[in-house]
């Protein structure tokens, strides 16, 4: 497995690469003060763990350490911070650095983010973790349980829910205001790539990068560059549109209409999940899918139904949805300035439709002549300066970030139950507080998919 890297072999591996020494952390995770940087390990260093090695100096904080199974990656972050200690190994990271890591953020493909996570929650660690959280439902079952454990702060990356406009939205639909949903819409204009076939040959491994330890809980495979570039493709690796863009989408539907009650002990409610799909993909994900989670009434709430569509926008024409939802919103689906601007949610209440952007950070109550502004402030929620300095906070002991693995472990659980489904292609009965299904053996297998020997989380 890989180890940490001395100034030599990085210079060996990555031509060119700055030089770098070890400075030691003034504080332990457990005796940094209000008034003191927190010590942050990155681990992750592709295009996302870059953005997040400037952005923890952005908001004040001290980048204590980076790791990636490539160390070619972190050369990009040395030529800034040549005095940041650097690992290919995550573990031997955790190990030697255990009293001068506060938190650590993680940010490497999916499949690995609930292994990282849950090593360094076990030592008492703070983490923010890249969407989804987990790669499959019993990963994000057990960081949720984790967390609780250790006591730690929690955050998903899902930038959205920092957002005035998603917190006053939240409070104006359990306020009532647009009245009574039964029905959620939640769309994608990606699709995923369909069956392939897996590449032929077996090029050498690049200097520089642990194979196995990229792989970590996957099963094994041979080398290939576009298991690399293109992990997001493959279900060993990835999580498809579920995980990567309904982490985003789905969050004023599960907080507003308190899906998170179907996780409480003692809730006897079951989520069914029932759909169609392009074609078989069983190592892949299907070119669209249309999904339909039906969730039981939560107290005084009335049941609802999660519409759930991605594929081209041709496709989602071709098949009426685009159209049924422009009638739905009565206005274009289109966002200007926002990612994935054709994407996006709807909440269909008796008395007026939630229109959000698919990152639920922009959110419109329609028709708008007739209610209110969703803009904000929030007069329940507090009003955060953003996602990351929300968790910064909860790792110096305020309140929980609205992302914690309470809220997010049950959202993604109920994604990631969508993946089971596109698997096997029939109705499913999801126990959300046993963590079963309790219909298909398969499917229920397929909650806790087997890892690699010492992998587990």
């Amino acid at each position: 497995m890989g180890c940490r890297t001395t100034r030599r072999m990085w210079l060996r591996a990555v031509p060119g690469a700055a030089g770098w020494m070890i400075l030691p952390s003034r504080l332990s995770a457990s005796s940094y003060r209000a008034n003191e940087k927190l010590d942050i390990a990155l681990v992750g260093v592709g295009k996302r763990g870059r953005w997040h090695a400037q952005a923890i100096g952005r908001i004040g904080q001290n980048l204590a350490a980076v790791c990636d199974a490539d160390r070619t990656k972190v050369a990009q972050v040395l030529e800034r911070k040549p005095e940041v200690p650097v690992y290919q190994d995550f573990r031997r990271m955790l190990d030697q650095r255990q009293g001068q890591i506060d938190a650590v953020v993680i940010a490497t493909p999916d499949h690995t983010h609930a292994v990282i996570a849950a090593r360094a929650m076990e030592r008492g660690k703070h983490v923010y973790v890249e969407k989804p959280i987990a790669h499959d439902v019993g990963e994000a079952r057990r960081l949720r349980l984790l967390a609780r454990r250790y006591q730690v702060a929690t955050q998903m990356g899902n930038q959205g829910m920092a957002t005035d406009s998603f917190r006053r939205t939240v409070e104006l639909i359990q306020d009532g205001v647009v009245g009574q949903i039964r029905e959620v819409h939640v769309w994608y204009v990606f699709g995923g790539s369909g069956p392939q076939a897996r590449p032929q040959g077996r090029p050498p491994i690049p200097e520089g990068l642990d194979w196995d330890l990229w792989l970590g809980p996957a099963p094994f495979r041979p080398y290939h560059p576009s298991y690399v570039t293109s992990w997001w493709a493959w279900r060993d690796f990835g999580t498809g549109v579920l995980g990567g863009g309904g982490s985003h989408s789905i969050h004023v539907a599960f907080k507003a209409l308190n899906l998170g009650a179907l996780w409480e002990e003692g809730n006897s409610g079951r989520i069914i999940v029932e759909g169609e799909v392009a074609e078989p993909c069983p190592e892949n994900f299907p070119r669209w899918e249309k999904l339909r989670f039906h969730i039981p009434a939560r107290g005084t709430l009335p049941p609802v139904c999660i519409h759930w569509y991605d594929g081209s926008e041709a496709e989602l024409r071709r098949q009426g949805i685009w159209q049924k939802l422009e009638k739905i919103a009565g206005r274009p689906l289109q966002w200007k300035d926002s990612w994935t601007p054709r994407s996006g949610t709807l909440l269909v209440g008796s008395r007026g439709v939630v229109h959000t952007n698919a990152h639920n950070s922009i959110c419109v109550l329609l028709p708008e002549e007739r209610l209110p502004e969703a803009a904000g402030p929030p007069e329940r929620f507090p009003h955060v300066a953003g996602h990351q300095q929300e968790w910064v906070e909860a790792c110096r002991g305020g309140p929980a970030p609205l992302s914690n693995f309470d809220h997010s472990g049950p959202a993604m659980e109920l994604l990631l139950l969508g993946n089971v489904f596109s698997r096997v292609v029939q109705p499913l009965e999801f126990d959300p507080v046993g963590c079963r299904v309790l219909n298909h053996e398969g499917a229920d297998r397929g909650l806790r998919p087997p890892r690699r020997q010492s992998w587990e989380v």
